[in-house]
């Protein structure tokens, strides 16, 4: 899996906001390749704060706690089927792990390395050091809506969801330094695949990021 979009050199230095495309990767996954429907246009549905990782399936899963400088809300976080709900639910939790080990400093958190593996994990843990590594952490909000799960035919699971970090900045823990997101690098779509568990945890084995394709 290859970073397509923003390697961590380049986007720290060039973005220093939430940079969440740093961590985008390539793939051959056919589902992965595809526009998520409706990625043109805003979604309206009202704003769910961050929350507690779901209640276990068969495998306890790690509390996930973000600081009040720093919070996502997810919107229309919810689908009928409980199947695609599942996948979303711990697709979020990644999304959520990701942004702890940021603010901690802590390429290996546990709840990272709880829910990617393969790919996913060794690149989010090289987009993570991007920001450890200059000592940067995330402040201020982001909001995650336009959430599409689906499970394919080989029993994989795709999750598609943007990110807008308008409203995001970084903060360098050392100088103090605030560096807001940029307005035209502020919306973000994400395609990621999964794999469930025999403990039925959908883990994160891939992940695609695209700025602009949200707009």
């Amino acid at each position: 899996m290859k970073r397509r979009f923003l390697p961590v050199a380049v986007a720290v230095t060039a973005s220093t906001a939430l940079l969440l495309a740093g961590c985008g990767s390539g793939g051959s996954d056919d589902d992965a390749s595809d526009k998520i429907k409706g990625a043109a246009g805003g979604d309206k549905d009202a704003s769910a704060p961050a929350s507690a990782s779901p209640e276990p399936d068969g495998e306890r899963r790690p509390e996930i706690k973000l600081p009040r400088s720093f919070q996502i809300d997810f919107a229309g976080w919810t689908n009928s089927d409980p199947k695609l709900q599942a996948i979303m639910d711990d697709g979020k939790e990644l999304l959520l792990a990701s942004y702890a080990a940021i603010i901690e400093g802590d390429p290996q958190h546990p709840a990272f390395t709880f829910y990617a593996e393969s790919d996913a994990l060794r690149t989010g843990t090289e987009w993570i050091k991007g920001f450890t590594d200059k000592n940067l952490v995330l402040i201020g909000k982001g909001r995650v809506f336009q959430p599409q799960s689906r499970i394919s035919p080989d029993g994989s699971g795709t999750l598609f969801y943007c990110v807008d970090e308008g409203k995001g900045s970084t903060k360098n823990t050392k100088t103090g330094e605030v560096t807001a997101t940029p307005a035209d690098d502020a919306l973000v779509l994400y395609r990621t695949k999964l794999r469930k568990t025999d403990e039925g945890v959908w883990k994160t084995t891939m992940v695609q990021t695209e700025r602009g394709a949200c707009q």
